[in-house]
Formats: C-alpha cells, sequence, structure tokens
C-alpha cells in the first residue's frame, strides 16, 4: 500500500484544479461549432506540436511501453522511435497541407470530400466506436492499477465505503475532470491541458528512472541485473523478428511504420490537434515539432519497465532483534503475486487471488504493473508528482478520444443525416451532448471489459481493423487521382475483414483464445502479442490497397476539376517565401530523421 503524505494529496488536488481551471477561463470563447471542435483555427505551430505528441501518450501509451521494456527491453523502444518518426515527417510534409487547405473538420469529412458519402459514413462509425473503446481500456486499465496499488484504500477505510467502490472511483474522477475541462473549453482546452499534462508525465517519469537506476547501480548495472533475471526476456523482440522471416532491424522499423503511421497520419485524434494550427504553415511544422521530442521519449517510457523487472523481487521477511534482553520480531509481509513475479513486476492474479502460472508452472507475469510498480521507490513528493504524471496520461488520452468523438459525431453523422443546415449554436449544444455521450460510452466499455489482463492486445486489434485500413485508403486518395469512392469503401471492409480473419486464426504463444486471437481457428502461432500485431495491421493494410486499386479499376473516377486541393498531384503549390535551405520543412525533417537514426544506433550499442 502507497502511503501518500499531504504533500502528495495537494499535488493531485492541484493538478485538477488547473484542470479545470484551464477549461473555465476559456469558457466565454466557446461561441461557435468552429471555437469548439477546430480550436478557432488560431493556435501558434509549437502548441498543436506539444498537443500532437501528447495525443499519442495516453495511459495505453504509457503503461504499454513500459510493459513492453520489461518484457522485450530496450530494443523495443526502436520500433516506436526509428518507425514513428517518419510518419510523422510524412504526415507534416505531405499529408497536413491537405487535410487543412481542404477545410475538412474532420478526416472523415475528408474522405467524403474525395470519395463519397458513404465512405465517410463507414469511417465515422468505425472511428466513433474506436475511440470509445480505447476510452474505456484506459480508463480499465488505470482504474485496476489503482486497485492493484491500492492508492486510495485509506480514503475508503476513514469514510466507512466498500472497497469494492474504488474501481467506479478510479474511473469516475479522472472522467468527471476531463468532461467539465472539455464541456467548458473545448478542443482549445483540451490541448493545452495536454500540454501541460506532457510536461507532468516527463516531469514524474525522470525521478522513476533515476530512482531506479541508483538503485540498481547505474546503466551497467541494469544491464547485468536484467541479463541475470532472465536472458530470454531481453532478446524476446529477436526472437519475434525470426519468427517473421526479418532481420530485428527491420522488423522495428516496419513495425513502427505500419502502427504509427497509421496512426499519426490517419487517426483523427491526432491530426485534430494540427487541424487546429492558425495557418497551412503551423499545421505542417506541428508533427515536424512534435518528432523532436518523440526521438527521446520512447525510452524514456521503455526504460521504468525494464528497471523494474532488474530490481530484487520482494520477498516475506522476519527480523530479530534483541534490545536490553527483549527479543522483537520484525516481519514484512510481501503479497504471494508479488513474491511470484520477476523484479518489481508482479504475477497475474485469478479471481481468487491466487499467482497464474502457465502449464510448465512458471508465473504469468503482469507486465502491465512495470512502470507503476516503481512508484514505491519515491520519496514523499515525488510520490504525488508520479501518480499524477500516471492520471494525467490517463486523461490527455481520454480527452483526446472525447474531443475527437465529438467532432465526428457532430460533423459526420449529426449535421449530414439530421441537421443539414445545423447553425453554430445547434452544432455546439450537439457536440457538448456528444461529449458527454463519450464520456459515459467509455465508462460502461471499462466495466463490460473488467477481468481483462491485457490492454495492448485489445487496443493493437482495434487499430488493425480501423486505422491501418484507414491509412492505406487516404495513401491512394491522396496520391492516386484514379482512386474512386467505390474503391474506398470497399477498402475499408476488405482491411477490416482481414485483420479480423489473420487474427481469427492466429494466436500468440501461451495464450489463451479470445481477445489474443484464436477464435476461428489456431493455424499459426507467433511468439507475442507485438509480432502477431504487426501481421495483422500488416495485412489489414495490404488487402485495403489492394481492394481500393481493384475496385477503383473497375469503377467510374471523378472529374479532375473536383480533385484539386484533394490529390497532390492535382492541387498547385501555395507561393513560400524564399528561405535559406536550412529553414525549409524538408532541411528539418531530414535532420529529424538523421538524428533519430543517431540516437537508435547509440541505444543498439
Amino acid at each position: 500500500m502507497l502511503n501518500l503524505a499531504r504533500v502528495d494529496w495537494l499535488i493531485l488536488v492541484l493538478y485538477f484544479g488547473f484542470a479545470v481551471g484551464i477549461g473555465y477561463a476559456l469558457n466565454s470563447r466557446m461561441k461557435t461549432g468552429k471555437d469548439f471542435f477546430l480550436a478557432g483555427r488560431a493556435l501558434p505551430a509549437w502548441i498543436c506540436g506539444l498537443a500532437f505528441l501528447g495525443a499519442g501518450l495516453g495511459a495505453p501509451e504509457v503503461i504499454g511501453l513500459g510493459a513492453c521494456g520489461a518484457r522485450y527491453g530496450l530494443e523495443s523502444a526502436q520500433c516506436f522511435s526509428l518507425g514513428v518518426v517518419p510518419a510523422m515527417i510524412f504526415a507534416g510534409l505531405f499529408m497536413m497541407p491537405l487535410y487543412y487547405g481542404s477545410k475538412a473538420r474532420t478526416v472523415p469529412e475528408f474522405l467524403g470530400l474525395r470519395f463519397d458519402g458513404k465512405t465517410r459514413t463507414l469511417n465515422a462509425c468505425l472511428f466513433a466506436a474506436m475511440t470509445v473503446v480505447s476510452a474505456g481500456i484506459s480508463m480499465y486499465a488505470m482504474a485496476r492499477i489503482f486497485q492493484a496499488l491500492h492508492l486510495f484504500d485509506r480514503l475508503f477505510y476513514a469514510l466507512g465505503w466498500a472497497r469494492q467502490g474504488i474501481f467506479t472511483f478510479s474511473i469516475v474522477v479522472p472522467a468527471a475532470v476531463v468532461l467539465a475541462y472539455i464541456l467548458l473549453g473545448g478542443l482549445t482546452g483540451a490541448i493545452y491541458n495536454r500540454v501541460l499534462q506532457l510536461f507532468l508525465l516527463v516531469a514524474g517519469l525522470l525521478p522513476l528512472v533515476f530512482m531506479g537506476l541508483r538503485n540498481l547501480g547505474g546503466w551497467n548495472g541494469l544491464k547485468a541485473s536484467v541479463a541475470l533475471v532472465d536472458p530470454t526476456l531481453i532478446h524476446a523482440w529477436r526472437g519475434a523478428a525470426r519468427a517473421g522471416g526479418v532481420s530485428m532491424g527491420i522488423m522495428g522499423l516496419a513495425l513502427g511504420i505500419v502502427l504509427g503511421a497509421g496512426y499519426w497520419c490517419a487517426d483523427f485524434r491526432a491530426i485534430q490537434t494540427a487541424m487546429a494550427a492558425k495557418d497551412v504553415d503551423s499545421a505542417r511544422r506541428a508533427p515536424l515539432l512534435a518528432s523532436i521530442p518523440w526521438i527521446f521519449l520512447p525510452f524514456l517510457l521503455v526504460l521504468p519497465g525494464l528497471v523494474a523487472i532488474g530490481l530484487p523481487t520482494p520477498h516475506t521477511s522476519a527480523v530479530e532483534t534483541t534490545i536490553d534482553g527483549v527479543i522483537l520480531r520484525t516481519t514484512t509481509v510481501v503479497r504471494p503475486e508479488v513474491e511470484a513475479g520477476t523484479g518489481l513486476v508482479p504475477a497475474r492474479v485469478d479471481p481468487s487471488g491466487k499467482p497464474v502460472r502457465t502449464a510448465a508452472g512458471a508465473p504469468v507475469l503482469d507486465y502491465a504493473m512495470a512502470t507503476p510498480s516503481l512508484l514505491r521507490l519515491l520519496p514523499t513528493g515525488l510520490l504525488g508528482l508520479g501518480l499524477t504524471a500516471l492520471l494525467a496520461s490517463l486523461m490527455s488520452g481520454m480527452a483526446a478520444s472525447a474531443t475527437a468523438f465529438n467532432a465526428v459525431f457532430t460533423c459526420d453523422l449529426y449535421q449530414p443525416f439530421l441537421r443539414k443546415q445545423a447553425d453554430d449554436g445547434q452544432s455546439l449544444a450537439v457536440g457538448r451532448w456528444a461529449t458527454v455521450a463519450a464520456v459515459l460510452l467509455s465508462a460502461a466499455t471499462a466495466y463490460a471489459i473488467t477481468g481483462l489482463n491485457s490492454i495492448l492486445a485489445p487496443l493493437l486489434l482495434v487499430f488493425s481493423l480501423v486505422t491501418a485500413p484507414l491509412f492505406a485508403t487516404l495513401l491512394l486518395g491522396m496520391f492516386w487521382k484514379r482512386a474512386t469512392g467505390h474503391g474506398a469503401f470497399a477498402g475499408l471492409i476488405a482491411g477490416a475483414g482481414a485483420a479480423l480473419l489473420h487474427h481469427g486464426l492466429t494466436l500468440p504463444i501461451e495464450a489463451q483464445s479470445g481477445i489474443h486471437g484464436g477464435w476461428l481457428a489456431v493455424l499459426h502461432s507467433y511468439p507475442g502479442t507485438l509480432a502477431q500485431r504487426f501481421w495483422t495491421a500488416t495485412f489489414a493494410f495490404s488487402a485495403a490497397l489492394l481492394a481500393t486499386v481493384a475496385v477503383s479499376l473497375c469503377t467510374k473516377a471523378r472529374p479532375e476539376a473536383e480533385l484539386v486541393g484533394l490529390v497532390h498531384s492535382l492541387t498547385p503549390k501555395p507561393k513560400r517565401t524564399k528561405l535559406p535551405w536550412w529553414k525549409r520543412p524538408e532541411a528539418l525533417a531530414l535532420g529529424i530523421l538523421l538524428a533519430a537514426i543517431a540516437v537508435n544506433v547509440y541505444f543498439a550499442n
């Protein structure tokens, strides 16, 4: 049980106050739908860039990357660093000019402008469902972690409340704060809070890594500890690469590009922040600026998990001391799942509270607890900061999903079918009610998935179903004028179908059939979840690409005059002021890419 002092609680309360206060301060600016959904398109590039980065740092990413560090080692950070940076650069240089220049308010609306209404509606429905599921998984993950850390036990004991209510309390409080600042400040409030949450996350993780490394004896001590714990853990990532028939470097780069490009180039939760920029140049720079800190952030997120697996495993112990002839015995009791774990990473427990074990008798580790388990190392004050950082990551992802949901529902589902001439007052009201619905549906999802042990598996599955096919469709739509609406519609369906089929026929080793796959039959086993999801996303992307091309060649294309501003080859380049070559976005992008390669080469050695 974590012992929070008053200063720790004060930090949490102050954060809640600042979050709601930001929304309250911006409430007077929320006069139209444009203000609420697009922040008035008046924000500078650096704010949008930090918010763009923060959109991809929710609880699943923070907890999931820590779990990857504990399970696969530091090398797992490479796919999220080297692989994702090119995706951010591509989004800034090539995709944002069309997103922003088309005047579309959402990614589904852009699909409607480029293709047709049915493609827009299909993607809007799929995306709305994805945001609800993603936010629900985030809520569930954080509530489960707070339960495992016994964070609110003392509060519930003091108030005489049943401990069964801790799960609900851990969901309701963050959800209420997120709902408040979005209803008050719209997307602007969410963006400013996302920037605050990003700084809190870094400030909270740095002490975790520093304290952990100090306890291990520095960097060399970390490498030695992990090697002694289980040499197979640090090489599991290489095993996943070999099982897929590719080299380690190609696997990491391909995984980052396939999974990362779909999110950073096509997922409206990230794109929405760049579309809030004040002009097209600022919109282009936002992803480029976000890619600079992203070169290093995955390593910061992965290191806590690696430290947690390398620290000594706590065990129940008894110490006897003699004072003035009196024997005193002090017993330190450690929970069974902690003793059965490795390092500070506990074992999973069954409904009866006993550690879960494989058929061979080895404990099944709960890798999602890798990063949170390090909180016990922090002293008073820093403990409150660390908890606030985890809570901020939950609220960041939840807010990104809520603001994306309210925009897509209002602009792509409500207005086209129910209120074709809806005014700003109506759209503003509908957007706020949609925000309430998004939070309530996400909370219901969190309760529906109670008992789920893995948060990474369902998140990557949902991504493979929705975002990977969407990225393929958008690529063809932006760079191939022959792509048609029928082709895009068929591509989205084919991609989702291919992802479901592959997921249903494959299963990670030692995983149970169900959410992890194999619900049709097990034709192939992968060494881990990441390897399986890599190929699931690859099949989804490829099927969408092939189906879009095949159907487009058999159907009539739109006149070229209608595609100006929607396809690169038909869109005239805007006149730009002459700048020295080193100040151009292309030069900045090249420098960022080279820096990312250098950092990854350094950590690889």
